[in-house]
């Protein structure tokens, strides 16, 4: 057998980048195939990203919504993780750079690096108002909440007490609806016998969406349902309303034609997002193959449009060519789309027609506090307890493995209880409360 006849009878390299989870559920994909799979992450773990804010306030601990990717794949023989950072790829070699100067060679190529936070222009504005897209973030959100409650047990002076009892969350998403339900919970249950000179029951907590109504991506009736839920656990819900300055002690907000200010020492960002720097890489200088938030426009397949051998998926990939508008930044699109671009790759290594990505909308949900959910379930939309089983439930089932199910659920039963949330440390340095 000549070099060439060996080469050609290796298994094809496929090379996934992020364990998200449409990286993961493509190299779940890969399984039986007579493929070789390398999966390459920045993190050791996959993260279940939609309960990290229980996280961010102190319900659940890091290691309830992540799992070990080489646990998760540990049977999976034909797949390799790789702990690095890609610095670039070169589609003419076929090749992904790491940082530190390996090279890792690919037939076909999954890109699914999801997204990070956006400021509009203002990235300034990230060291005052924290996303939400990271387990280092959701920590830091956690120490911010407890430790605003602790300054505010310290201070003597009223006004700057308030100060540090009001929350503004800036964003009426799913992440910002969520972390002031969660919020509001802590203020009146949580802490509620837990401080000597102050009422955590007085904070206040202020979420400002530009749009006219709370989860836009919701129909009008569970959005109107959302946002009833907020008023009952005393969320001040404030629409049309842009922010135009974040400092140290507040927000500066444009509401119609009329500037105002809050003053607040916790702001947290849940109002957009932009596509991680691997958009640019993928572009190669091509900015007409990006759009405004750096997503990488794909075609039908989810490929490039001039590389077939690579595929783009999840948060990263442009993709409207189902219904003219652009797929949502949610798990499922991902999950979807990245099993699709496995059984592509297989089919076309069978040298089988493969039809266009379509996309099967499962449903959306969001929590809006205990017993209060919204939910909108292949057409049939309900809110209320109804909603809030149905999320618990599906949420639990969608969790990677099951020592992390069992863990959530039984602390879930313990906070239902109790209303305890047994997570709220104070964690990182210099953390003590200060006066100013």
């Amino acid at each position: 057998m000549t070099e060439r006849d060996q080469q050609t009878s290796l298994p094809t390299r496929v090379v996934i980048i992020g364990g998200g989870f449409g990286g993961l559920n493509a190299a779940q994909a890969l399984k039986s195939a007579n493929v070789q799979v390398t999966l390459i992450d920045r993190r050791n773990f996959h993260l279940f990203q939609p309960l990290l804010y229980q996280v961010a306030t102190g319900g659940l601990s890091p290691a309830d919504v992540s799992s070990p990717l080489r646990a998760i794949l540990k049977h999976q023989k034909n797949t390799a993780i790789v702990l690095a950072e890609v610095t670039g790829i070169d589609r003419a070699r076929q090749e992904v750079h790491l940082r530190g100067g390996d090279c890792v060679p690919y037939d076909h190529l999954i890109v699914g690096t999801g997204v990070r936070h956006h400021y509009f222009g203002h990235d300034d504005w990230s060291d005052i108002a924290p996303g939400l897209k990271t387990i280092e973030d959701a920590l830091d959100i956690r120490t911010r909440i407890f430790l605003a409650f602790e300054t505010a047990e310290r201070e003597p002076d009223p006004i700057k007490q308030q100060e540090w009892l009001t929350f503004v969350l800036v964003g009426g998403g799913p992440t910002g609806v969520e972390l002031a339900g969660a919020l509001a919970e802590i203020a009146n249950e949580t802490l509620r016998k837990d401080f000597r000179q102050i009422d955590p029951r007085r904070a206040r907590i202020i979420l400002i969406e530009g749009n006219d109504r709370v989860l836009t991506s919701y129909p009008p009736k569970l959005s109107a349902a959302a946002r009833r839920s907020l008023h009952r656990l005393g969320v001040i819900v404030m629409t049309e309303s842009l922010v135009t300055s974040v400092d140290d002690r507040g927000v500066e907000f444009k509401s119609k034609e009329s500037t105002q200010r809050i003053d607040a020492r916790t702001v947290l960002w849940a109002a957009g997002v932009r596509a991680s720097s691997m958009g640019r890489i993928l572009a190669e200088g091509n900015d007409k193959s990006l759009d405004r938030s750096g997503r990488v426009l794909v075609d039908p397949f989810l490929n490039l449009p001039d590389d077939q051998r690579v595929y783009v998926i999840g948060d990263l990939a442009m993709f409207t060519h189902q219904t003219g508008q652009p797929l949502a930044g949610v798990a499922a699109v991902a999950i979807q789309q990245g099993k699709y671009a496995a059984k592509t790759i297989i089919a076309r290594l069978a040298g089988k027609a493969v039809k266009p990505f379509r996309y099967s909308f499962p449903g959306d949900m969001a929590t809006i506090g205990r017993n209060h959910a919204v939910a909108d379930i292949k057409g049939f939309r309900y809110s209320g307890f109804l909603a809030w089983i149905s999320w618990v439930f599906l949420h639990l089932m969608k969790l990677v493995e099951f020592d992390n199910r069992l863990l959530v659920f039984v602390q879930w039963v313990w906070y239902y209880i109790t209303h305890n949330r047994g997570a709220r440390l104070i964690t990182g340095e210099h953390r003590l409360p200060i006066r100013d």
